[in-house]
């Protein structure tokens, strides 16, 4: 609410100057339990931190009225909300025909209220059938409606009634890609689609930081531990009333057994919540030592509770969206949440029809910790949400457009309020450079920042934060939304874990390294990790020559060699992680001295430390220098200088670039006698130089069989950066279950 209320005094004069109208909008948000109001609180504070803009009318209505449900009315009070209207619209009894009383009851009752209040636009969130009453409402009232998480997918009667509220209304904010590509594919304006992230991640991405163990002491006693406990809460699926019962049955006969301290919420108001209760105190949850059931929790609470659980169970869509902001494990059961775009945080068990199943994926997730995850947002939702609202123009008609098919190509429009382009931080750790790039969708770089590779591991690691940090903030700047951090490095790296396992001899102090972690929990985003070689390949799939091409090999060519293997379109990591290191391919039994300690391997002919090397040998020899040659006392030999020197004729120079390009094709025809790639992507500095004598090679000893292989050299100007980013952008992009 500060941050609110500062923004509002720097902006106010110029804003309220550039539109020169005073109207305030007269905002509605009617709230109609504890979920929805987690949503809709970072948006009322925003609402209300600007009483020059907007004048906020709060309705309550539906379980927060009642006892049973913890008289959560009385949060929003708490929060200093003036409540303006009470409604009593619930309807008791907890069954199907219940429900629909309740929302009859809401329907008769809401036309005096919205009559006294006369909103510009009322905001409405979610897919309960309290706020269908609402919708339904205010549109024949002929009131604009902001509805949000619109466009999302799950299971049972909730999927009909988000979709019904999203004909009803006006305007939409949604959290994902998909939500977004779902409202316009449901032939709604994409001109008034808001693809802004959920609101609740604005308070999320803030709060695992803060004091939480006397929040976990409170509800769950003082001896529990953080990961060392539970949190339940599973709803009804009012299409299949009778399996829900039977499968929270036995949830909880799982967790008697697993015997794990575990805080247990009380189901939500929907048809079989009696039931499900009844399921409860037959158990004898509520007097169990090992169990706390509580009617509610407030949400900040709540939030820390989550974050340093053990695991979530249940069927709730805060498992599958709220938590994987801090990575918690989460055991989705049954069918209500079908179709939700998750991180790879949550475990499905769909059929969660025996004990045993539920109590094997209590023992596979329990104690684990995953990446953040930020599918659902990235913590700026609410400013998106009230600039959205500034541009609202009460003069255009009223009467909803619909956009029918053929959809647009081009689904998000050239206007500030729409979402930003999806994109990567890509990291690169060479052995000189250290290299941090935001990498857009299509592999363009945006922008690109450049440091000298520090030697120790401390200030390495507090480089790579500092530098990731600073790109994150300037993306925001250059309308990007970051997805997530891709890393590439030399050496053998584990990308389950995200660990550096060792390092090449160029990067000291790096080997049983984890990256993910620090970078993970300082960013609040998703890390993925992987050896260089890997990245180059990764990157010839998504943007170079690779793309669409089922088996291919990429070979960098650079201060060492090194590559990757794409088999049936799926990079190749070995059962140690070390597929792929092309460069150490022995081609000679008595060959030069590698730096891996074996002799006559690519790497000791062809790479540019080998032709360093050899170009020294010649200088020191006075055999270097030919005629258009001039090198200044203090200069050092490198590689450079001994192609130079075999352009102008220098024999000997020449010679050891054909001994250092035959080594680099025999390399590459025992590469295609064992993995028959179809294409062969040379890359890095020196793959110009060395193509040609790769294709005479294979040419003389090659199988026929595999002589008609393309051999070819990358187009791509920063392989390992784009590689980096194409670890993001392929997994963040594909998470739809």
């Amino acid at each position: 609410e500060v941050y609110f209320k500062n923004l509002s005094k720097q902006k106010q004069k110029e804003v309220m100057e550039k539109n020169g109208n005073n109207h305030k909008l007269r905002v509605c948000v009617a709230t109609c339990n504890r979920a929805d109001y987690s949503k809709l609180a970072p948006i009322m504070f925003g609402i209300k931190a600007e009483p020059q803009f907007f004048e906020l009318d709060v309705v309550v209505l539906g379980s927060h009225l009642i006892d049973d449900y913890g008289n959560t009315y009385r949060m929003i009070e708490q929060d200093d909300f003036d409540i303006h209207t009470r409604l009593h619209t619930i309807v008791r009894g907890e069954d199907e025909a219940a429900m629909v009383e309740s929302v009859g009851l809401a329907l008769v009752k809401l036309p005096d209220v919205l009559n006294r209040l006369k909103p510009d636009i009322m905001i409405v969130h979610g897919d309960r059938f309290d706020a269908l009453a609402l919708a339904t409402s205010a549109a024949l009232m002929n009131i604009r409606i902001l509805h949000i998480e619109g466009g999302e997918v799950s299971g049972t009667i909730d999927d009909s009634i988000r979709h019904a509220i999203t004909k009803l209304a006006h305007y939409h904010v949604c959290c994902t890609r998909s939500a977004e590509q779902h409202l316009i594919a449901m032939c709604e304006d994409h001109d008034r689609i808001l693809l802004a992230g959920c609101p609740s991640y604005d308070k999320l991405l803030s709060a695992k930081n803060k004091d939480y163990m006397s929040v976990i002491r409170m509800w769950l006693g003082e001896d529990v531990k953080t990961r060392d406990y539970i949190v339940a809460l599973q709803h009804p699926v009012t299409t299949d009333i009778k399996h829900s019962i039977k499968m929270f049955e036995l949830t909880l006969d799982a967790l008697i057994s697993f015997n794990k301290r575990t805080l247990v919420l009380f189901p939500n108001v929907d048809a079989g919540n009696k039931e499900m209760v009844r399921v409860m105190r037959k158990k004898g949850i509520e007097h169990h030592p090992n169990f706390r059931a509580v009617k509610h929790v407030p949400f900040d609470q709540f939030i820390q509770l989550v974050a340093h659980a053990g695991c979530m169970i249940g069927n709730s869509s805060c498992g599958v969206r709220e938590v994987g902001a801090f990575g918690t494990p989460v055991i989705n059961l049954g069918t209500r949440q079908t179709g939700r775009e998750t991180g790879e945080n949550v475990l499905h068990v769909r059929d969660a029809d025996t004990q045993d199943k539920i109590l094997h994926a209590l023992q596979l997730q329990f104690g684990k910790q995953y990446p953040c995850s930020k599918i659902y947002g990235d913590g700026s939702a609410v400013p998106r949400i009230l600039k959205f609202l500034k541009s609202i123009d009460l003069k255009e008609p009223l009467q909803k457009k619909f956009c029918f098919p053929p959809v647009k190509d081009n689904i998000s429009q050239d206007i500030d309020h729409i979402l930003e382009t999806q994109s990567a931080l890509a990291v690169d750790l060479g052995g000189t450079n250290l290299r941090v790039a935001i990498v857009s969708m299509k592999g363009e770089i945006v922008k690109k920042y450049t440091q000298l590779n520090p030697k120790t591991y401390e200030d390495r690691l507090e480089l790579i934060l500092k530098m990731c940090v600073e790109a994150a903030s300037e993306a925001v700047n250059v309308n990007c939304r970051i997805l997530g951090v891709g890393i590439s490095t030399g050496g053998r790296v584990n990308p389950r874990e995200g660990i550096v396992l060792h390092s090449t001899k160029l990067i000291q102090e790096w080997s049983s390294v984890d990256l993910r972690t620090p970078i993970s929990d300082a960013l609040h985003l998703p890390v993925w990790v992987d050896n260089d070689g890997n990245c180059a390949a990764l990157a010839e799939r998504k943007f170079g020559h690779g793309k669409g091409i089922e088996n291919f090999v990429t070979l960098i060519t650079g201060t060492g060699i090194g590559g990757g293997i794409i088999h049936q379109h799926e990079l190749i990591h070995g059962s140690s992680f070390c597929a792929a290191e092309l460069g150490h391919i022995v081609v000679s039994l008595e060959g030069p001295e590698c730096l891996c300690g074996s002799q006559g391997c690519i790497e000791a002919y062809a790479s540019g430390i080998a032709l360093q090397r050899e170009a020294k040998k010649l200088h020191d020899a006075d055999l270097l220098l030919v005629e258009g040659m001039s090198m200044k006392k203090e200069e050092v030999v490198s590689a450079a200088h001994l192609i130079q020197a075999a352009k102008l004729g220098n024999t000997k120079a020449d010679s050891i670039l054909r001994t250092a390009g035959t080594a680099l094709g025999l390399g590459v025809v025992n590469i295609l006698h064992t993995m028959n790639p179809s294409l062969v992507i040379l890359s890095g500095v020196l793959a110009s130089h060395y193509v040609n004598a790769v294709k005479d090679v294979i040419h003389r000893q090659a199988l026929s069989s595999v002589k008609t292989v393309d051999v070819v050299v990358s187009n791509l100007a920063d392989p390992a950066l784009l590689g980096a980013a194409s670890l993001v952008l392929d997994y963040t992009t594909r998470r739809i279950y």
